[in-house]
């Protein structure tokens, strides 16, 4: 598959990235930790995604060093990689070479990563700031790199008039508003998913097993050219559709259930983001397909509020007060109980848990607040849902929904309108 990316598309993100530090300052970015599995095996790797905008390589034990030298306005960049040898590449395989590494980043100073110390300790004594990524996560996790942790305590011991900043804040405004080049790795992502859905439909009957229906989208995505997920895809049949966050994928799909499909290809390291709940007999009850239309009404409505100036805060308001709504025509709640509701956990929650929208990118939940305006460029998710557990199903819509003063749902060739399914 042709990439979406070259060298130029890295070195513009740093050059964008250069007019918002402050002056003689210096940009070090790891690259992601191999996670061991089990014995001497690693999870597949993937690279940390500031490290990966700002330079494009993928590969592992990789540091990006960029320097913003303001008395000479000049900028110094290196990329640190692996110096392979002849048990590693015939173990392991192939690895950059310094002129590929330049190739792929636009940077022109590549050095092995032996050299690390000596060129950070001459440019340490002309920076007065340095920036690091602090947790490179939207949901804040605790985890940080241990190689982050040691350098900055190694730094802290030696210069104790550097000042560190966090590159988290400068990288998310960046990485928030999609290029040209962006919208179309997330565009490709997004029809590799659903040409997969749409043989889906013709995969999934009674007796079909949630493992069967993974395997037939891992196959679909990797088929067509694709890195593969994007996220551990869901394949939630029965009353696994209440689990939010279902992914054991192993239970048996029956006649009369629905099957929650939330899956999404990754191409170039930009993911797609999809959700479609389908009945496994290809036929809904009478029930189901209310509570689908009921959600599809919803969903129809939100993604035409995606527009600039607003915020997710306001669009998760929009959605529980139209969901609240919906949750009244179904039976499902009663103006009383809204009336008498604890603020703090309001009644459409038993049925609704989570928001409505996140920002899509280089991570399915991307960087981004909930408070952030809206630009156009941005891409969110759109996934209304109603869970009835004491009724043993929940149904889910997603599409991915481009920013605009008309906003462009990228999904549009997606079926949704799926009542009633032919086989």
């Amino acid at each position: 598959m042709k990439k979406h990316f070259d060298k130029s598309f890295f070195a513009s993100n740093r050059k964008r990235l250069y007019t918002q530090l402050l002056p003689d300052s210096l940009v070090i970015l790891f690259s992601a930790e191999q996670f061991p599995r089990n014995g001497d095996q690693f999870f597949k790797y993937r690279q940390n995604s500031d490290t990966y905008y700002f330079s494009g390589l993928t590969q592992e034990q990789t540091i990006i060093v960029l320097f913003n030298d303001s008395n000479n306005k000049r900028t110094e960049e290196y990329a640190f990689i692996i110096e392979p040898d002849e048990k590693m590449l015939t173990w392991i395989g192939h690895k950059y070479s310094k002129q590929e590494a330049s190739e792929i980043s636009g940077i022109l100073n590549i050095e092995f990563t032996h050299k690390f110390d000596e060129i950070i300790n001459s440019l340490l004594g002309k920076t007065k700031t340095v920036y690091f990524s602090y947790k490179s996560n939207v949901r804040g996790f605790s985890y940080q790199n241990p190689a982050v942790k040691e350098w900055k305590h190694n730094i802290e011991q030696l210069h104790h008039n550097i000042y560190f900043n966090d590159l988290d804040p400068l990288s998310m405004s960046l990485r928030l508003q999609k290029s040209t080049a962006e919208i179309a790795a997330t565009q490709n992502a997004i029809d590799i998913t659903g040409n997969a859905f749409q043989n889906m439909l013709k995969f999934v009957k009674p007796g079909c097993w949630e493992y069967e229906v993974e395997a037939e989208l891992t196959r679909s995505f990797l088929a067509a050219g694709a890195d593969g997920h994007a996220y551990l895809p869901i394949c939630a049949s029965g009353s696994n559709n209440c689990i939010l966050h279902y992914n054991t994928n192993r239970n048996q799909c029956k006649d009369g259930e629905l099957l929650l499909l939330d899956f999404g290809a990754e191409v170039d390291y930009y993911a797609a983001d999809l959700t479609r709940t389908i009945p496994v007999s290809g036929k809904f009850t009478v029930r189901q397909k209310a509570v689908y239309n009921s959600v599809l009404s919803v969903m129809k409505q939100m993604k035409q509020r995606m527009v600039p100036g607003t915020t997710i805060n306001q669009l998760n308001s929009d959605c529980e007060a139209l969901i609240e709504q919906e949750l009244l025509g179904l039976g499902l709640l009663t103006k009383s109980e809204i009336a008498t509701q604890n603020p703090e956990f309001p009644a459409f929650k038993k049925f609704y848990m989570h928001g409505v929208s996140h920002f899509i990118g280089l991570d399915v939940h991307d960087t981004g607040k909930k408070d952030t305006p809206l630009l156009p460029g941005m891409i969110l998710s759109c996934e209304p849902a109603i869970y009835i557990a004491a009724e043993g199903f929940g149904i889910r819509i997603e599409n991915d929904i481009l920013v605009a003063d008309s906003p462009i749902d990228l999904c549009s060739n997606i079926p949704l309108e799926v009542v009633d399914l032919e086989r």
